[in-house]
């Protein structure tokens, strides 16, 4: 019997929102898509074979810059 090699679990990014509020989603250096809502990370994870993950609550995916519910608007960022 021959020992397996560790699974590799693939480590998600939401990055912090743009100034129009949407939030770039990358796995490693690939960007997956760019999403302007929750639902919008949950196609993009569909559509890169990676819906058997939970959104909202994994260790796989690093919110960067706020949380799922963190989607400002324009007018919520602040001045510079």
């Amino acid at each position: 019997m021959t020992a397996q090699p560790p699974t590799e679990f693939p480590h998600i990014v939401v990055h912090a929102p743009a100034l129009d509020g949407s939030r770039r989603v990358t796995e490693g250096d690939v960007t997956l898509g760019i999403a302007s809502h929750l639902d919008d990370v949950i196609e993009i994870l569909r559509m890169a074979d990676l819906d058997r993950i939970d959104v909202e609550d994994s260790d796989l995916i690093e919110w960067q810059g706020g949380g799922p519910d963190d989607w400002p608007g324009l007018t919520e960022h602040p001045e510079s």
